[in-house]
């Protein structure tokens, strides 16, 4: 199968930059009427931050979660595998990494498909079989090949921004000079609100780009049902492990292709993924559409 554009996830992150766009012009008209000339530090921050994250997040998170990267010679079949689907998927062979953990799981990063890095847990080898394990390599390239990195840097710096004010706001406005208690104070309620709507809309989107590498998983592969298999095997096995080896690696969730750690009902809210039961429904339905068309 070769690879189809979802022209669902490339609406909804133009919508969702627009959305950020009108809300970061809204902050900064209100920072720059209420506290001219004292926020420029933290907004350069927040730009050098966000540089730093696109440029170096695949380091970054390498480094967090202790993969390796590896050659073909040390693991020659998961090599393969990711080559094939690439040429698939029309993509550059990205470095492949392994990383030691009890919990089963893969993720990707890199700021563009010629930088970008797919790792999986020495464990989820172990879990899954051929076609399982295909799948999951398929849908973490569709992260690479919607460019999910360069997205969620962009759409996470308004939420960066309003967060450090959030935080400092109350303590500038016992130690500014300039009498500007009150404009401190309504800095910091409005910096609360706009950090919510942000993160909500960031977190939204997330969870649409996880369906939307589900599916692309699906069609590289034709094979919807493995992936629906894969994702149920991981869902056991992660119920298994003991929560404190899950905890070591909740830092990383909006990565993997499942969260080590999920919450329930308004945690949903600002969940990086979907409950596994709609993303199974899901790709049952894109199974049942595939076969309707062959």
């Amino acid at each position: 199968m070769k690879w189809k554009r979802d022209w669902g996830l490339t609406r909804r992150v133009f919508m969702t930059w627009a959305l950020l766009l009108l809300v970061y012009l809204f902050f900064l008209g209100f920072l720059n009427m209420f506290l001219p000339g004292r926020f420029g530090m933290l907004f350069a921050f927040v730009i050098v931050f966000g540089l730093i994250q696109y440029f170096f997040s695949a380091k970054l998170v390498l480094m967090s979660t202790r993969a390796r990267i590896v050659g073909e010679d040390e693991y020659p079949e998961l090599h393969m595998m990711i080559g094939k689907l690439c040429q698939a998927a029309d993509l550059p062979i990205p470095k492949i990494a392994v990383m030691p953990s009890p919990v089963p799981n893969a993720f990707a990063t890199g700021r563009n498909p010629k930088n970008s890095v797919v790792a999986v847990t020495d464990s989820i080898m172990q879990t899954l079989n051929r076609e399982e394990l295909e799948a999951v390599l398929a849908h973490e390239l569709s992260h690479v090949k919607n460019r999910d990195i360069l997205t969620m840097t962009v759409a996470s710096f308004i939420a960066m921004l309003a967060s450090l004010i959030m935080q400092n706001a109350l303590f500038y406005s016992i130690f500014d000079n300039r009498n500007s208690n009150g404009a401190w104070i309504i800095a910091w309620v409005v910096s609360i609100a706009v950090w919510l709507f942000a993160t909500i809309l960031m977190m939204s989107l997330s969870r649409y780009r996880e369906f939307a590498a589900d599916r692309g998983s699906a069609y590289m592969t034709g094979n919807p049902a493995a992936l629906q298999s894969a994702l149920t095997k991981i869902s056991g096995r992660m119920d298994k492990v003991p929560a404190k080896k899950k905890e070591e690696i909740s830092g990383a969730n909006m990565f993997y292709i499942l969260p080590a750690l999920s919450g329930k009902s308004f945690k949903e809210l600002f969940a990086t993924h979907h409950p596994l039961e709609k993303r199974l429904a899901a790709l049952e339905k894109i199974d049942q559409d595939m076969k309707g068309f062959s």
